[in-house]
């Protein structure tokens, strides 16, 4: 199997995902236990936007995944060879 992205942008993607899903995962604790920096006055919108920064997080987790297995890709083609299907 070869890769789809380069080795430098699917280990940089990697890296800024695992910043992403940790700074969006602090960011809807925030949002969902009412801090008061974050709240409006209303709960339930503060659950919603918890919950739509928890969306991000998971999409921060396919492209964490994503990358880290092209990553890996480049890493086993330049030791041993490319994966043959």
């Amino acid at each position: 199997m070869k890769p789809v992205v380069s080795a430098f942008n699917a280990w940089t993607c990697t890296v800024l995902s695992v910043f992403a899903m940790i700074i969006l995962s602090a960011l809807a604790g925030l949002y969902r236990s009412g801090h008061e920096e974050f709240t409006t006055g209303n709960p339930d919108e503060n659950k919603s936007i918890s919950n739509t920064i928890f969306t991000a997080v998971i999409v921060y987790a396919a492209f964490f995944v994503f990358c880290g297995l092209q990553g890996l890709l480049h890493a086993r083609e330049s030791r041993r060879g490319a994966i043959a299907l």
